[in-house]
This record gives structure tokens, sequence and C-alpha cells, in this order.
């Protein structure tokens, strides 16, 4: 983690996937961190603050005027600078965040506070996102409610819950439809939120350089698919062995977030760059994208651009004869 910065998790998932069990298991375990939690549900009866402020000495910051990542981004921004300036001053104490979103936000907007906003990145890092999927009623939401596809396009790292309560087949065949709308988001199936926290914390999933996790079964397109479901969150990924022309494909990239930069939920890619023997690492969150210089492509490694979209109905031919044209 960079020196200083307070690393944020955001964890989200539809009502009833089990965010609040994991988050209370996470704020009981014995792991010598302090947490603050910024809680995000509607309604100003706030059920589980009963639950959390059990025997934690952990700072709950209520936030029950609506969603944070609806109107009321400002909202979140006032809440990670108050959480910062007391944390300056001594009056409270915590050692990272985590932001439970409610079961029916898209986490873009809140993922986004933290490229936009100048004051919350002096003092914040966004670690990673995740998302619970319930097994039991997830093949249902995916197929009614967008936010629920839209929470696994984002995802970082994703948790089957409720996995004991189905069939081995029906997790397995859930699991493969969610790989398809996000193939770099490993997949974890837990028991009463029993997460090792190792699979929630410090996980660098927005850190540009770390690996590009795409599984490389994904990749072959020979694999065998359950394309039976029409979602409109889909992934696809672009591969070449020839290098990009940097400049055309800065300007190529420029326009696809101008137009379909709403319906990109994340997209991030290892590229092989003209002019550079250093790999190129890029990421990007709806319209905000960056890049950076990463490691140089050691010998005997091929030097293959590969870069994954997912997004929601995106025009999948458009973007590989933009990004064909932009090689050199």
């Amino acid at each position: 983690m960079t020196q200083g910065l307070i690393p944020v998790t955001i964890l989200t998932g539809f009502l009833g996937s089990g965010k609040t069990t994991l988050l209370k298991r996470l704020l009981s375990e014995t792991h010598g961190q302090r947490i603050a939690v910024i809680e995000n549900e509607f309604g100003a009866e706030n059920i589980d603050n009963d639950i959390l402020v059990t025997d934690s000495e952990e700072q709950i910051v209520q936030m029950n005027n609506g969603c944070i990542c609806c109107s009321i981004r400002e909202d979140l921004r006032q809440t990670l600078s108050d959480l910062a300036t007391k944390r300056r001053k001594g009056e409270i104490k915590f050692d990272r965040v985590v932001i439970e979103t409610t079961g029916l936000a898209d986490p873009g907007p809140v993922a986004q506070t933290f490229f936009m906003d100048d004051e919350v990145a002096e003092n914040y890092l966004l670690d990673a996102i995740l998302t619970l999927v319930d097994a039991k009623h997830g093949p249902q939401q995916l197929d009614e409610r967008q936010e629920v596809r839209r929470q696994i396009g984002f995802a970082d790292q994703i948790f089957l819950s409720k996995t004991d309560l189905v069939e081995a087949s029906a997790v397995d065949e859930l699991a493969e439809r969610i790989r398809h709308m996000n193939p770099r988001a490993p997949q974890h199936r837990v028991h009463f939120g029993e997460v090792p926290l190792t699979k929630v914390l410090d996980l660098r999933g927005f850190n540009l350089n770390a690996k590009l996790d795409i599984d490389p079964d994904f990749l072959d397109d020979d694999a065998p698919h359950s394309h039976h479901h029409n979602d409109d969150v889909k992934s696809f990924v672009f591969r070449s062995e020839r290098a990009f022309v940097p400049a055309k494909l800065e300007d190529f990239l420029g326009g696809i977030v101008q137009v379909y930069g709403p319906r990109m939920l994340r997209y991030k890619g290892v590229l092989n760059m003209k002019g550079t023997a250093r790999k190129v690492i890029f990421q990007g969150v709806h319209q905000l994208m960056g890049s950076d210089l990463g490691p140089a492509w050691p010998a005997g490694e091929p030097k293959v651009s590969k870069m994954v979209f997912i997004g929601i109905n995106l025009p999948r031919d458009l973007f590989e004869q933009g990004l064909t044209q932009c090689l050199a």
C-alpha cells in the first residue's frame, strides 16, 4: 500500500446476499485492525446498526438520507473527508474503511469518488470492490435486476453465499454464468460470511500494477460455453501480438469512453506499446481511465497485449475493429 493512504473496500451485493453477515464477521474477527464502516441503507431506521455496534469499538458512520451512489455522492465525499480530519486530529482511530452500499446500488459512482476528488485521493486508496451473490436467488436476480448484473461487472472479487441451500450443479452453472460476465474477478464460495481476511482486505484490485487476472480458459474461445443467458452485462478480451501505436490508441480509447463510458463498467489491460520496453498497464471505471508504466517485459515472455472490457451491451465488433486499427 502507498504509505499513509487509508485503504478502502467497497462491499456490494443485492438485498439478502449476506453483506451484513460478512461485515459483522469482519468487525468481530481478531485481526487487530480498526475498521471504520460507512453504511448506506435506505430509510431512517437503521436496523443493521444494532447488529454492528455490539462489542466493537468501530466508528459507524450512518448515512440515512438515501443512496451513496445516486445524487448523494457529495455526502460520501464529505463523510470520508470528516473521517480523515478526525483521524488526523487523533479524535478517532481507524486503519481502513469499509463502505457497505445498499443492495440496490451501482458501485461505479462510489468507486469514481476515489479518483475524481483530490481531497479523497490524497487520503484514501480504493483497494477493491467485493460483490456477494446469493446462490439460491442469484439466477433469478440476474435475470430480473440490472443492479445485480452491474454489481458483478464491477467486482474485483466475488463471493457466492448460501451455496449450502442449492445443488452443487446449480452453483457451478451460476459460477460459469458469472465468469462470462466478469472473467477478471476470482470467485469464492462462502458459508455464513466465513471468509479468510486475505480474500477481503489488501487485494489491490484497483492497483494499476496488480496483475491482470483472467481465467486462461476464458481466453480460449473453444471452451464450452453455456450461453443460454441473455445477460446485458458481458465481457470480452482483446489480445494481440502486434504493438499498439500510443497516439492512435489514446485517440480511440478517448473517443470510446465519450460514447460508451456510462455502459463501460470495468476495463483493464496490460499493453505492449511501440517505443517502450516496459509493459503499460491501464484500467478504468465508466469514463475515468488511467495508465501507468509497469515492469519491463521479461526476456523470453511474448509481448502480447491483453485487454478485458466488462460492460452493458458494448459493441464488441466496433471495439475490436477500432483496437486493431491502433496496432503498428
